[in-house]
């Protein structure tokens, strides 16, 4: 016999659950914000013996996984696409998630490309300008469950959703976008992928926190979440991925944006080397991007400030990490920067926060305060410590490999931050 259940008030603003409705979200705090889900009826089910196999009867030949033939894009991933995976893209709006997605599309043999954001007119102009093929079957649909009725007779290779915020499902009375469109829909789309054993790429937009928006839960749903990174006004783009049931998660992919899409970077450290000769305030550094490691320009600028205050200010480093590391150099050496401006920048665009890089951090603020250039072609790494010491970092072998292979010299007889004094050249 069927029986009745009661209603549940779900919270759009943080998901939560109630049994009655309330004005005011106990949890986070928000008016108005709960709605109704009337869930009906449930009639009693005939159980069914579970289909049980054993681990070792399974097997997997090697060509498991789909190549899309972009091989940073592949890296991240493991080595591929593995069929029946749910895979999440996030990045903040104009980063280029939709055109790196368009570009692996075109490289799979059947892919189904359904945008609610866009229109097919303008899936189509934009993959004109990509010089991308038309074997990519698209569609212009929001509703979640008119897609996988569509997916089921195309039966494609690989199926895209652009974006998960613009779809829904008509099971919850709730506009798209809101946590429960979100989470309801993310949770069709992996069973759907799993059911069906179809890979499904799924992109996502980041709050002003850099976030995925929508639950937590979505990212726990999916097999891996990728996060396109990059600076509007900087070429460079970082595929990162922060989790991955089907490889490592500490593998980036590393492209160039440019007028013909995403084009990968063979070399990344020339991409964040610039072309002038060693200056004061400019250091070299070796900095590991996933597994790979990477030469990367650290420039500083000490300037005497004309407030009471001095004045703090990076891009690409964390401003509490500098201060902190402003404050060791003045109390380990003899320089004294309570009276001085720093101003540092990371050459690309790039985003450095592993701890390897601050010997070159103090390195680049002590050659600008004394307008000294390190000597030669030096290139600097370890982690300072609040009593001015310097640790050593993992992977040094192939950092120092790294290094003298682009024709610089590693000085890693450093145990102090003072002895970086000592190595300065004439005054400029």
């Amino acid at each position: 016999m069927a029986k009745k259940t009661s209603s549940v008030y779900l919270c759009n603003n943080c998901g939560n659950e109630f049994s009655v409705w309330a004005g005011k979200c106990s949890a986070c705090g928000e008016w108005n914000s709960l709605v109704e889900i009337k869930e009906g009826t449930t009639k009693s089910k005939s159980v069914s013996p579970l289909e049980i196999t054993n681990l070792s009867d399974i097997e997997i030949n090697d060509g498991y996984r789909i190549k899309t033939g972009i091989s940073e894009f592949d890296r991240v991933l493991g080595g591929g696409i593995v069929p029946g995976s749910v895979i999440l893209l996030g990045g903040e709006p104009g980063v280029g998630k939709s055109t790196l997605i368009l570009q692996v599309a075109d490289k799979v043999s059947s892919t189904f490309y359904v945008s609610a954001e866009e229109s097919a007119t303008q899936i189509k102009l934009r993959a004109d300008r990509l010089k991308i093929s038309g074997k990519i079957k698209v569609a212009s649909e929001a509703n979640i469950d008119n897609v996988l009725s569509s997916v089921s007779k195309i039966k494609p290779e690989l199926l895209i959703i652009d974006s998960i915020q613009t779809v829904f499902t008509d099971v919850y009375n709730s506009t798209p976008g809101s946590i429960v469109q979100v989470r309801e829909c993310g949770m069709i789309l992996q069973q759907y992928a799993k059911l069906h054993n179809i890979p499904i790429i799924i992109i996502g937009h980041v709050t002003k926190e850099g976030n995925l928006a929508g639950p937590r839960i979505l990212e726990h749903l999916v097999d891996a979440v990728l996060y396109l990174e990059g600076d509007r006004f900087s070429d460079a783009r970082l595929l990162r991925g922060t989790k991955n049931r089907f490889g490592a998660t500490n593998e980036v992919g590393i492209f160039s944006m440019q007028e013909k899409g995403m084009v990968e970077i063979s070399n990344p450290s020339e991409m964040f080397l610039s072309e002038s000769k060693p200056s004061p305030g400019s250091c070299i550094t070796v900095t590991l991007e996933g597994a790979r490691p990477i030469l990367i320009e650290i420039q500083a600028l000490a300037v005497p400030t004309h407030f009471g205050y001095p004045k703090r200010t990076s891009s690409g480093f964390d401003l509490n990490r500098l201060n902190l590391l402003a404050a060791v150099i003045s109390k380990k050496t003899s320089i004294n920067l309570a009276n001085h401006d720093i101003y540092l920048n990371v050459i690309g665009g790039i985003k450095l926060n592993e701890p390897a890089v601050d010997l070159a951090v103090c390195a680049a603020i002590i050659s600008s305060f004394s307008n000294k250039s390190l000597l030669g072609s030096a290139c600097v790494f370890g982690e300072v410590g609040l009593l001015g010491e310097v640790r050593k970092v993992t992977r040094h072998t192939d950092r120092v490999k790294e290094a003298t292979a682009l024709g610089y010299k590693v000085l890693d007889n450093i145990k102090s931050i003072d002895q970086i004094i000592g190595l300065l050249g004439s005054r400029q």
